[in-house]
């Protein structure tokens, strides 16, 4: 999926267009995110992430996008309505059968 795809599909999801301009950055912090979870021990290229995780990362961009103006919370109850976040940062449960790559590094 290209970035262009990403953004697109994100913008339609989160279907709010005062947040528009501010997809292609959370598109780009899931896919970072993705990354890290996938190489911890190596610099890794976007091209080097299977495909079957980027509607996932999509997944982790919306999440972001909709927690926007509410990071770090971790309880809040207004008027009816309560909020809590299982994490600071993106819930371990959107990386859930993400396996991370390691090996023996070469000489």
């Amino acid at each position: 999926m290209t970035d262009e795809q990403m953004v697109s599909m994100v913008v339609a999801v989160v279907d709010e267009p005062r947040f528009d301009k501010f997809v292609p950055h959370y598109v780009e912090m899931a896919k970072s995110a993705v990354m890290a979870h996938l190489f911890p021990y190596k610099d890794a290229e976007w091209e080097d992430v299977p495909a079957k995780y980027h509607a996932r990362t999509c997944e982790i961009a919306v999440y972001l996008v909709n927690r926007r103006g509410g990071e770090g919370e971790t309880t809040h109850s207004e008027s009816g309505v309560s909020r809590s976040y299982e994490s600071a940062g993106i819930p371990a449960s959107y990386f859930r059968g993400m396996s991370p790559h390691v090996g023996v590094p070469s000489q």
